[in-house]
Order: C-alpha cells, then structure tokens, then sequence
C-alpha cells in the first residue's frame, strides 16, 4: 500500500469518525437536554448554552472586563515606555494596575495571595541560595494543596470577627488561579538559586545558530537562560511576575528571567502580523468553545449523573 493511499484511508476514517460523534452528540443533546443541570440560554439559534463548568463560566462572565484590563495595559505600556521607564519603574506600574484588577477578581482574598508570595519571598531569599532550597517545593506543593482542602481558606476560620469578608470574596475563586502563581514563585526561586552559580548557557554561540537572534532579535530561550543581576530579583519585579494581569488567569507561564528581561525591553521575537494572526487563533478558539457549549452539552452530561443512564457508545463520546 502506497503512502498517499493510506494517508487517503487515514483522511477518510478521522472524516467518518468526527462526523458520527457531532451527529451523536447533537442526538444526545437533544433527548436529555431538560434533565441537565447548567444549562441557560444562549445566543446561537436560540439554543441553550451549557454553562455548568465554573470556572468556564467564571472565564466568559468577565470576559469583557478582561478585554478592557488588556486594553488599559496596552495603552499604558505604550506611554510608559515613552517616557523611558525601565524594569523597576515598569514593575511598580504594573503591579499597581495588577493589584486593581486582583481586587475586582478577589475582593478580599488578596490578601491571601499577598501573604503566601510575601512568605515564599522571603523564604526564597533565605533559603533560595543554599542546599535547602529543596524547601521552596516543600512550601509550594503544601500550599497547593491546602488551598484546594480548605477550598480558598473561608475567613470565619480565623474567628467569627474575620467571617465578615466571606461576604467580599469577589467574582472568581482566588485558589483555582493561584495554582498558577505557584509555578510562577517556584521558577522565581529557581532561577534566583541558579544565579548564583556559573552559567553554562554559552550566549555568543547561541546568537550564531539562532536565527531569531542571529537576526537581530532575542528568542525566549536567551531571555530564559541568561542569567539576571542581583537588582532584578527585588520584591516589587517578583510581585508584578507573580500576579501580571494579562497572563494572570490562563497563562502562559513564563520564567522568572525571560518576564524580567522584557521588562527593559518589549520582545521583538513576533511581529505585528504574528501577533495579530494570534489574536484571529483565539477568536476562532472561543467561538468554537462557544458552539460547542451551546450544541453538545458534554460537561452539564457529567455532573447531572444523566450519563449513568446512556448506552456505552453515547458515554464513550461524553467522555472523549
């Protein structure tokens, strides 16, 4: 069997199999839509929308607030940087900016996130440079899981005069992104532990065999793998790492040392068309989210228990 015979073959299955499960699951939808929990109205055909995942409802509830938060920073990068802030200035910007939007998110469980980067800070300092850095995992993975545990600490557990925020938590839960930020301190650990070490990351021999660099533009992994001076690792750049409102809720995680680099200087890996081919990527990825949500309903199937009730073959196309 030639190669293009079987990629014809190949082809002509995957068609065959996706179009079974949208035929499938626009049936399953359709039989079992009024026993399912999570379910509103929405706006394609008049169809119900399935909302019964938080933290997607969460997402698409502020949608709108996000896209004003990363519009506001935009504007502010741009007239920052006019006037010729660098990282530290730059730092404090954000960081005031950041620190608005946590409290629209949070309310008053930014003190949680404050108290918990502050102590990973200063343990980080203490122990970051020494053989027991080994405890900054210890730190972290303890938190991670308490956080989850004590499902974001509720403040009536510190005494009846504190349960009066309970009633100011704000719009989103404060522990399900915070499991970001806790890759964010352990690469901040890190890094501030391997900078004080030689680099073996030889630079000039980079800049030869990239082509980015080679070009006059700075990849990540140089930003990654140089190492920082000590003034970079300050508690305002690490704050502003920690909680950069753009990349606050879904990422994507970078490292300690490419964040702070860029501080200086805006990247010039990407340009004006990349990013806005970028842009048209997830506008596609959300409206394909959304017709999923209103047509097939997967996750208001899982937590009605109504799968319990299907055929094999219909809770295999939930699952998958």
């Amino acid at each position: 069997m030639t190669s293009s015979v079987e990629l014809t073959l190949l082809i002509v299955y995957a068609l065959s199999f996706y179009l079974f499960i949208i035929h499938r699951s626009l049936q399953i939808a359709r039989d079992h839509y009024a026993k399912l929990y999570g379910l509103r109205s929405g706006w394609i055909f008049h169809r119900f929308n399935d909302v019964s995942d938080a933290q997607w409802r969460n997402f698409r509830g502020n949608l709108m607030i996000l896209t004003l938060v990363f519009g506001i920073f935009t504007l502010v990068a741009t007239s920052c940087r006019k006037y010729g802030l660098k990282a530290k200035g730059m730092s404090v910007v954000w960081l005031m900016v950041s620190l608005v939007y946590l409290t629209y998110l949070h309310g008053a469980c930014v003190l949680y996130i404050l108290s918990i980067a502050s102590a990973n800070f200063l343990l980080v300092k203490i122990c970051g440079r020494t053989k027991f850095v080994f405890l900054l995992w210890i730190f972290n993975l303890t938190f991670l899981i308490c956080n989850r545990v004590y499902e974001g600490y509720p403040f009536s557990l510190f005494g009846q005069n504190w349960a009066y925020l309970d009633n100011y938590r704000g719009t989103f839960r404060w522990h399900i992104c915070f499991n970001f930020v806790i890759l964010r301190m352990i690469s901040f650990g890190y890094d501030y532990h391997w900078a004080n070490y030689s680099n073996q990351f030889d630079k000039e021999k980079h800049i030869q065999r990239c082509n980015n660099c080679s070009s006059g533009r700075t990849c990540y992994q140089l930003l990654q793998e140089r190492s920082l001076e000590n003034g970079k690792f300050s508690f305002t750049i690490y704050m502003c790492y920690l909680i950069y409102a753009p990349l606050y809720i879904a990422g994507p995680i970078v490292s300690f040392n490419a964040f702070a680099s860029q501080l200086d200087t805006p990247q010039k890996t990407h340009s004006l068309k990349k990013v806005v081919w970028y842009g048209l990527r997830w506008v596609f990825s959300l409206m394909l989210m959304e017709s999923m949500t209103h047509f097939f309903y997967y996750n208001a199937f899982a937590i009605s228990g109504t799968w319990k009730y299907l055929s094999p073959l219909d809770i295999f196309i939930i699952g998958y």
